[in-house]
């Protein structure tokens, strides 16, 4: 813990405490989750800590089962993006060639299209649940990481290494998962965390729009459309979930940059 500096420290302490929350939402919330419980948009009070929202529901209660489901979204979609990603981009730098280039000009002609754009395309077409929304969220990512998996692969594999492993008669497979990947934690361990917050954001967008989680499951973007209006009255209803957002997001970011810092530092005190 001593090595560990403050910022990491703070943005561990909240990155934790929202996934606890996550977790142990249903144990956590003082009502239901669609539960109307009083008037509309009354203000903070004992009873309700945040207030209520548009249509009298605990606005706490919705925060912390809307954190639940913005969580849960964006980790698997961001896992879902990380083996797709570096799988096809570790599998194009190790065989190179043609197969390297036809899978490198689909994903240039997949990333031409904005991947907001694409979503909207895709979920005005199909029923929109939280599978889908994964699945949609996942695939569309996977690109990112596909061109930072490629780019870092295609260096490591022309290592001694990974030559005297292909003249040894290993397999594509091991050379993947044994040679390349654990030489490529460093930074992909960095686009982990930022895809991570890119996945907050997306399904907080796709939800503001109304093509994201769909009542009466909450979301935190979600919450915010549904209380958008109260802003011009001087409810703040809205901007909890936007500071929610934004805390989780500078937290994960500040993880992400101290696990860089200390992967760096350690592969450089091993050469």
């Amino acid at each position: 813990m001593k090595n560990i500096p403050i910022s990491a420290m703070i943005g561990l302490g909240f990155t934790a405490l929202y996934f606890v929350i996550a977790v142990f939402a249903p144990l956590l919330a003082p009502y239901g989750m669609a539960e109307v419980v009083g008037d509309v948009w009354e203000p903070s009070s004992s009873e309700f800590w945040l207030g209520t929202d548009n249509i009298g529901r605990d606005l706490l209660s919705r925060m912390i089962y809307g954190g639940r489901t913005t969580i849960f979204i964006a980790t698997v979609a961001t896992i879902l993006s990380f083996v797709t990603g570096s799988t096809l981009g570790f599998l194009a730098a190790v065989l190179g060639g043609w197969a390297d280039q036809v899978m490198s000009r689909t994903v240039d002609l997949i990333m031409s299209i904005p991947s907001l754009i694409t979503a909207l395309v895709i979920l005005a077409m199909v029923p929109v649940t939280i599978p889908i929304l994964i699945l949609v969220m996942g695939l569309l990512d996977s690109t990112r990481v596909y061109r930072l998996a490629r780019a870092v692969a295609v260096d490591i594999a022309v290592m001694d290494y990974v030559e005297a492993a292909k003249l040894r008669g290993e397999g594509q497979i091991w050379i993947i998962f044994r040679e390349v990947l654990p030489n490529a934690l460093s930074p992909l361990v960095a686009e982990l965390g930022l895809r991570f917050i890119f996945m907050v954001l997306f399904v907080s967008t796709l939800s503001f729009l109304g093509l994201g989680v769909q009542p009466p499951l909450a979301d935190w973007g979600g919450i915010v459309k549904e209380n958008k209006d109260g802003i011009v009255y001087g409810i703040g209803a809205a901007l909890y979930p936007a500071v929610a957002i934004a805390t989780l997001a500078i937290s994960v970011n500040l993880v992400a940059d101290w696990i860089l810092n200390r992967t760096t530092s350690l592969k450089g005190g091993r050469g």
